[in-house]
């Protein structure tokens, strides 16, 4: 059994006396690996190497930072199998879902040695101002941050890490990364494939441990440049008021509204939400958890999603017939029983599912739920869908609207003027039409408004975002 220790200066130590941790599969509950958990004497130390990493990456030319992130990618695509037998172990993923998420990681750091690489700035047309003429000029540098902390969930282990990492090191910064302790096996995997390509010492640090208090030493620290944070809205708040003066970003909670009009195409509507409802087990802050339905095709549109959802394969998340795997852990599991049955009580209607198996719970629909009841209002993380009544399409758009969140929503119609009104309207930081918010594209911006974050990611976002932008003058005497 491996027990990865400290990333520190480019090698993982154990420091003696030090706890250990242990990683189980929330479906067999065996032990699949151990790591060491970090003390707050660590983090000092993780920073204080990030801080001469970042001297050393920030005058490292680009084209050799770009070379050893690409070199990364091929590993990483060497060992795309591997990570995903770690995705799906350690955080009950299904392999098939799992073997998607892995093959995306070279791609991800490809894109990000690309994109890190290739920032230009831009000249600045002064004698356009009044009282300048031609003797001054003026254009713009990018330069790296400086130190990044980034702090990841466990429900995308290589996606969400990548997405703050790569970026993070193609920009030319050094980076701390704090992953789930409840799934950071693949975390320490990707981790070992930049470490493999050849990245110089310092430049990337990797400590385990719980947010509570390796977290709040992290962001608070002065040392840090930028934050890089996906969690919960709740402790996304408690960053901006322990960070101080840095730079943040921050992916938050969400509830997201998928609108079924009555111009709709049922049958792709309930395809559709069919998967962006449950997959990963609904353990996605995109994933579709309010359907607002008008009234006059609901039946027919309940009736084709219960087929759907009926016919997902619940089990083992490493054989290649599961569709939906465990959540990640019984506790989990417990709290969205107890969601369902606590709106059920409430007056909604079970249309299917939602018993527990251990830390499985059978994909749910649960019809007549009021637009303001917490299981609608609240991120889930659960493999279940509310349903609520639209009288007609003006009201699905500001019952979509009401919510703290603001991540993702869609919006299914065939109607042309029904769709820009959804985009002109609903407030959130993506809107898709004829598909559920659980759709991402790496290089796309990707963020929420309202409670659900600050700033945006995605792969060139993510590197701008990461970037400071010098300005020069150049003054003359002509």
């Amino acid at each position: 059994m491996v027990t990865p220790g400290l990333l520190l200066e480019g090698t993982w130590t154990h420091p003696a006396g030090a706890t250990l941790h242990a990683v189980r599969s929330p479906f067999s509950g065996e032990t699949l690996g151990e790591v060491v958990i970090s003390e707050l004497a660590d983090v000092d130390s993780a920073l204080a190497s990030a801080v001469k990493g970042a001297q050393v990456w920030r005058r490292t030319p680009a084209h050799q930072r770009s070379a050893i992130l690409l070199e990364a990618a091929r590993i990483a695509d060497t060992r795309s199998e591997e990570l995903a037998q770690t995705i799906s172990s350690e955080m009950g993923k299904s392999i098939r879902e799992a073997r998607g998420e892995a093959s995306r990681a070279g791609e991800i750091i490809r894109l990000s040695a690309f994109e890190g690489s290739q920032r230009y700035g831009e000249s600045l047309p002064l004698d356009a101002n009044l009282g300048t003429g031609f003797d001054k000029l003026g254009f713009t540098v990018p330069e790296p941050v400086g130190v990044v902390v980034a702090i990841t969930p466990f429900n995308y282990p290589s996606l969400l890490v990548l997405h703050k990492v790569a970026p993070a090191l193609a920009a030319g910064n050094a980076v701390v990364l704090k992953p789930a302790l409840s799934a950071p096996l693949t975390a320490i995997a990707l981790v070992q494939c930049f470490l493999d390509a050849g990245l110089p010492p310092g430049v990337l640090g990797l400590v385990n441990g719980p947010g509570s208090t390796l977290g709040t030493a992290l962001v608070s620290d002065a040392r840090v440049n930028k934050v890089s944070f996906t969690g919960s809205t709740a402790v996304g708040e408690r960053i901006t008021q322990i960070a101080g003066i840095k730079k943040l970003s921050l992916e938050l909670g969400a509830s997201s509204p998928v609108i079924v009009s009555k111009n709709a195409d049922l049958e792709q509507a309930a395809h559709s939400i069919s998967l962006g409802g449950y997959v990963n087990a609904g353990q996605v802050c995109i994933a579709a958890q309010r359907i607002i339905v008008e009234r006059a095709i609901e039946d027919d549109f309940v009736a084709l999603l219960k087929e759907k959802v009926e016919a997902i394969t619940v089990g083992n998340p490493l054989d290649d017939d599961t569709m939906v795997g465990t959540l990640i852990t019984e506790a989990e599991a417990i709290r969205v029983e107890k969601a369902i049955e606590g709106v059920v009580a409430d007056g909604a209607n079970l249309v299917t599912g939602g018993q527990r198996d251990r830390t499985m719970v059978a994909p749910a629909i649960i019809s007549n739920v009021s637009a303001d009841h917490s299981f609608a209002q609240t991120e889930l993380f659960g493999p279940a869908v509310s349903i609520t009544t639209a009288k007609d399409y003006q009201h699905a758009l500001e019952l979509a609207n009401n919510s703290p969140y603001g991540l993702g929503a869609g919006v299914f119609t065939h109607d042309h003027d029904e769709s820009t009104q959804a985009i002109r309207e609903i407030d959130a930081g993506v809107v898709h039409i004829n598909w559920t918010p659980l759709w991402r594209a790496d290089l796309m911006p990707y963020g929420g408004i309202k409670s659900s974050g600050i700033g945006k990611e995605g792969v060139r976002t993510t590197v701008n975002e990461m970037t400071n932008w010098k300005t020069v003058i150049m003054h003359s005497r002509v």
